[in-house]
């Protein structure tokens, strides 16, 4: 691997980060598990970052994407493109969203650059609403708007954004709160907030469960409180399902609907795991402001053929085998293993989660402090044992985030579980 290391350092650029002290290169996988380059086997619970989201090599997938190929793989969105229009009405008719239009990209970065654009016209202001502690991609405009330092290099941005309370339930001034209180507080820092502000704010941009941001998640119920503000003030509110999305968190198909008390959001962003790995993104919105643009636009590799039958077959699997159901069921019983073996550890401060999308938080003991050496010891000795998780948080990088395909069986459970509490005892 040292060889293949130097050229990466070589010719790519010094801020594209690799896990491990010896990098690995992954060659193959199936189902839930993935190999090296030197024969190593791994149970994957990150899945390509939440984007394996079904499982690897699924023939379902392989499939379809093989015969696709096998016919046409390119013509842009200039021409009519049958898998596109028949992925689209499935996903419009899955969204909750009324006279839902759907808008491919390649990647939940574009689509959320997208959704910021459709946005901001249809409101005809630059200010955006965004949560502390998010991240929405890596173009210009959502690093603009990304709530997380360690994944911003810039304040340069084309928007104005007000960062609002509510993604982070255990730290911060309203930690302490009840949960009832704690959605009081944050409505009232809100309506505080858009009381300074100068004209109209266009979107307020949410991620159900913070994914970067080490899997935190306010309490159910504050994106329908906060809704009902913004309705009153004529701003929309923008889903960022890019991780949350088709039943990772078990309870819902999509993150927004713990919140949906209010209904639905004005426009929803996807991508990772509807392609299991083949590089899709999309926007949904109600017609009347996905509509709004009033100047040509097309996507050269938004909507691929091969990529929109790569959806269509996983969306197809998904739904078939109740991988929502399985999440729930899997995923539950792995998060109460998880806080059982964690329980008496002090170096872990919280197991939270929903489904199959977990973060463990690590801190210094006896303290709230983030303990980034303890995470980084954890992630190798996993990896050791035969295991690959990820690892995220706010000011710092001390949450474990284990997100694995959403097939996941109860033994594969069971045996991460067992891997990663060794880890963890060897660490903590």
């Amino acid at each position: 691997m040292k060889d293949l290391y130097d050229r990466h350092r070589a010719v790519l650029p010094d801020w594209l980060a690799l896990y491990y002290d010896d990098p690995i290169e992954i060659t193959h996988g199936e189902g839930r598990h993935v190999w090296d380059a030197e024969g190593n086997k791994y149970l994957d619970f990150f899945g390509g970052i939440l984007t394996t989201m079904t499982a690897h090599a699924l023939p379902e997938v392989t499939k379809a994407v093989s015969e696709q190929a096998g016919r046409i793989i390119h013509s842009s969105t200039l021409y009519l493109n049958r898998p596109m229009v028949e992925l689209a009405e499935r996903i419009a008719a899955l969204s909750g969203i009324p006279d839902a239009r759907v808008f491919f990209t390649t990647s939940g970065t574009e689509a959320n650059d997208t959704a910021l654009l459709i946005a901001t016209t249809y409101r005809r202001s630059n200010q955006i609403l965004a949560m502390r502690n998010s991240y929405h991609g890596r173009s210009f405009s959502s690093i603009g708007i990304t709530g997380n330092r360690g994944w911003s290099p810039t304040s340069l941005s084309p928007l104005q954004t007000l960062y609002v309370h509510g993604g982070v339930r255990g730290r911060g001034p309203f930690a302490a709160l009840s949960d009832e209180d704690f959605i009081a507080a944050c409505v009232a820092d809100l309506e505080d907030m858009l009381g300074q502000t100068r004209g109209g704010v266009a979107a307020l941009i949410a991620e159900p469960i913070q994914g970067v941001g080490g899997f935190t998640s306010p309490p159910d119920g504050l994106y329908a409180a906060f809704r009902q503000v913004l309705q009153r003030h004529g701003i929309l509110w923008i889903a960022d399902e890019v991780q949350t999305g088709w039943g990772r968190t078990g309870d819902n198909f999509w993150g927004w609907q713990a919140h949906g008390q209010s209904g639905p959001p004005d426009i929803l962003t996807f991508a990772k795991g509807i392609g299991n790995g083949m590089s899709i993104g999309g926007v949904v919105a109600r017609g009347e402001i996905m509509n709004c643009l009033d100047a040509n636009s097309i996507s050269t590799f938004g909507g691929s053929p091969v990529t929109m039958a790569a959806g269509l077959a996983n969306l197809s699997y998904l739904l078939e085998h109740d991988l929502q159901g399985n999440a729930r069921r899997v995923g539950g019983l792995l998060i109460e293993r998880l806080r059982g073996i964690c329980a008496q550890l002090p170096t872990v401060r919280e197991v939270r989660g929903r489904g199959l999308m977990i973060g463990v938080e690590l801190v210094k003991p006896g303290t709230d402090e983030a303990n980034l050496e303890a995470a980084a010891a954890v992630l190798e000795e996993a990896r050791a044992g035969g295991l690959l998780i990820g690892k995220g948080g706010g000011h710092s990088t001390s949450v474990l985030r284990i997100a694995p395909p959403l097939s996941l069986t109860v033994a594969e459970a069971e045996e991460g579980a067992a891997i990663l509490e060794r880890a963890l005892r060897s660490v903590c």
